[in-house]
């Protein structure tokens, strides 16, 4: 096998990879035992047919795609680990020769992994985060608590007001005609949440418990589902249950049921600590993200747009197994949001983008300054990732392979770098 490299235009190569023509008739050969059972012949039981025969009744190419797909993937990793490139994203492959008795040539059109020059990244100068905590930030935290701690009561003599909690029963019709999706029963709905079309919930305000009641909304210009976007619609609908939060009183039992303290003046120190600190981690990581964000801009690079997609699709993926981990399957959310695959990829570019710009900034800092981790330092994250885990070190160390050691390295340097940055910014 062979490789040769030819750059493009903004950080994209073309590799060309040459494999024998011994190799590629080991993979022709490969395909027709794979395939010949199924490939029927005049004159010859299935599977007993000769090579030479089925290629000649169905024409030589017969077997090249199996070939091509079983050569491709091996002969492309040689080429990427022996190119000599750092290479970053997905190749796109294109045949450009297969034919018995001659060398399989194909090439790879890969994105390189951009060089970046350096700005300005020390002493930036960046706004100061206001850390305080008011006695308004500690009543509204309390507040929070208090909400959750707050229990539902029905209400049975009073028709719907603003902020109940209903049950439902709806059916909508568009020209008289019932629509898909447009019929719930026993429907959980907070008047006034904003959950239904606009003006919906405001229309149930007044409605009494097992009331008829015609509700007449038009469907948003940009409605998820097409066909009912603009329309007119009338919903019948009959409310079978409010419901209205109590929320508990604010004295020393409340904060002895909800915090560790017994009066309620402990319980409000306790929640002014917490804010504060939690402010200031706030603060932190807000002085960081300013200070790396001009760091990047005062840096110069080229992003190939093949990076960008790869980033996109890393991070689709991870969205993906998040909401499957769930209990949702990506079709159920598109169909709750009204999102599309593609519309949820342009969505997902910029921030995609930013992350590129800043890991390879934060990356050339690091080695600009000499910033290496130690297999001590790594020891030691490793030994608090176990700690969480409930592992121990060493098993965690062997189960993990010599990339992933090597990633944590990587960003255990670029967090460094990250700190480096943030310490010499300079509040104003």
């Amino acid at each position: 096998m062979s490789v040769q490299v030819e750059k493009l235009e903004k950080n994209m190569a073309k590799l060309t990879i040459e494999v024998s023509a011994e190799e590629l008739e080991a993979a022709l050969e490969k395909a027709y035992q794979k395939n010949r059972r199924s490939i029927a012949v005049p004159g010859f039981r299935k599977g007993k047919a000769p090579r030479r025969m089925i290629e000649k009744m169905y024409g030589a190419g017969i077997f090249y795609e199996d070939a091509a797909n079983e050569l491709i993937p091996v002969a492309y990793s040689k080429a990427a680990d022996e190119c000599g490139e750092e290479i970053v994203s997905q190749p796109e492959i294109d045949v450009t020769q297969i034919e018995q008795g001659k060398p399989f040539i194909f090439t790879a059109q890969v994105a390189l992994k951009p060089e970046v020059t350096l700005g300005e990244y020390k002493g930036l100068e960046v706004e100061k985060t206001e850390t305080a905590v008011s006695e308004e930030d500690v009543d509204k935290e309390i507040d929070r608590e208090r909400e959750s701690n707050s229990r539902m009561v029905d209400i049975d003599d009073r028709p719907v007001a603003d902020g109940d909690m209903i049950k439902l029963d709806f059916e909508g019709f568009v020209d008289g005609e019932a629509f898909a999706g447009g019929k719930g029963e026993d429907y959980p709905l907070t008047i006034g949440s904003g959950s239904f079309i606009p003006g919906f919930e405001e229309q149930l305000i007044g409605a009494s418990i097992g009331e008829d009641k015609e509700v007449h909304v038009t469907f948003p210009e940009d409605y998820q589902a097409e066909e009912l976007q603009g329309k007119a619609a009338v919903f019948q609908c009959k409310v079978k249950e409010i419901k209205v939060k109590e929320l508990p009183e604010l004295d020393d039992e409340f904060a002895k049921d909800v915090s560790e303290f017994d009066t309620m003046a402990e319980y409000r120190d306790d929640v002014r600590a917490k804010l504060l600190e939690r402010r200031e981690q706030d603060a932190k990581r807000e002085k960081e993200n300013k200070v790396v964000d001009k760091a990047v801009a005062n840096a110069t690079m080229e992003i190939p747009d093949a990076m960008v997609d790869e980033q996109v699709r890393r991070m689709a993926d991870d969205f993906s197994r998040r909401i499957q981990s769930q209990g949702i399957s990506m079709e159920q959310y598109m169909q709750f949001t009204g999102m599309t695959p593609e519309k949820m990829l342009d969505q997902m570019r910029p921030e995609a983008l930013k992350r590129i710009q800043n890991s390879l900034v934060l990356e050339t800092i690091a080695k600009a300054e000499g910033i290496e981790i130690s297999d001590e330092r790594l020891d030691e994250e490793i030994a608090k990732m176990a700690e969480s885990y409930k592992m121990e070190a060493d098993k965690l160390k062997e189960a993990m392979g010599d990339y992933e050691l090597q990633q944590m390295k990587t960003d255990l340097a670029i967090q460094a770098a990250v700190d480096l940055v943030r310490d010499s910014a300079k509040e104003v």
